[in-house]
């Protein structure tokens, strides 16, 4: 197979090129220095060329909080983006896997939440996910809509790097206890979306390393695998102040996976254990 990747520099876009070339079919990378994925014409002349049998879009804007005061950019990298690749998908005739977010459910019940649940994002990065998500359905017929949540990998910033930064100089660090997911390891995320990407099983599915933990938990189990001294201070949402609203519950059902066939994530922990061995 010929698999082309948006976003291929970036945490997720990376480990999934290098899981792509492992698995022997033809890697076409394609980030900010080969397209932009604003420019209709330039997304459509690059897929078209390339003529790739799947397209998986990792390409994304992803600072959640900026999302609030940068909404014409964040809707425009999102939800255009996301248009401009579905359309050129289509016109080849490629498989389209589209990465989107928990964020799009918002806080709707208090079981994980099944693919088929109502979306109710709380935040302005959330709904231009599910923007992208509508647009995908829209126009391409072979599509995969994979939801995943609390990424962590060796490029790019996220939540562990942050904590592991945190403890060289803080005694103590605060973090929110009331917010409940799962970590994603995108090494391990990777081969998922390969598998799925191989299949003909279109559809929306949900994808996190198994077993959940608010980030108070999550940033203690940081401390704990890398060997730090830093005490992680639980603290109630209401008490960190930042620009977009955070889902209360973010736990992802996996039982599309087992429905579908596809093996789910190991657990969280393991996952942290190894990639902080990666890390340091």
């Amino acid at each position: 197979m010929k698999i082309l990747v948006t976003g291929s520099k970036g945490q997720l876009g990376s480990d999934l090129s290098a899981e792509i070339k492992k698995r022997g079919h033809v890697c076409i990378p394609a980030d900010i220095d080969d397209f932009d994925i604003t420019d209709e014409k330039a997304v459509s002349d690059f897929i078209l060329s390339a003529s790739p049998d799947a397209v998986i879009h990792c390409a994304a804007y992803t600072a959640v909080d900026k999302a609030e005061s940068e909404t014409e950019l964040c809707r425009l990298i999102n939800a255009t983006g996301t248009k401009n690749v579905a359309s050129a998908s289509q016109k080849c005739g490629s498989k389209l896997l589209v990465v989107s977010s928990d964020y799009v459910y918002g806080d709707n019940g208090g079981a994980p939440h099944l693919p088929t649940d109502e979306t109710s994002p709380v935040n302005f990065y959330g709904v231009t996910k599910l923007e992208a998500e509508n647009e995908a359905e829209k126009l391409c017929e072979k599509l995969f809509i994979v939801r995943t949540s609390w990424v962590f990998g060796k490029n790019g910033n996220n939540f562990v790097k942050t904590m592991l930064s945190l403890s060289e100089t803080k005694e103590c660090v605060c973090v929110v206890n009331d917010q409940t997911g799962s970590p994603t390891y995108t090494k391990d995320l990777s081969p998922l979306l390969c598998d799925i990407a191989e299949s003909d099983k279109y559809g929306v599915y949900n994808a996190s390393n198994e077993g959940y933990c608010t980030w108070a938990e999550f940033a203690s189990a940081v401390m704990t695998a890398a060997g730090r001294d830093t005490k992680v201070v639980p603290i109630p949402s209401s008490e960190y102040k930042c620009a977009a609203k955070r889902p209360v519950n973010s736990r992802l059902s996996k039982e599309c996976l087992d429905k579908a066939g596809f093996k789910r994530l190991p657990d969280w922990h393991d996952a942290l254990e190894r990639y902080i061995k990666e890390l340091l």
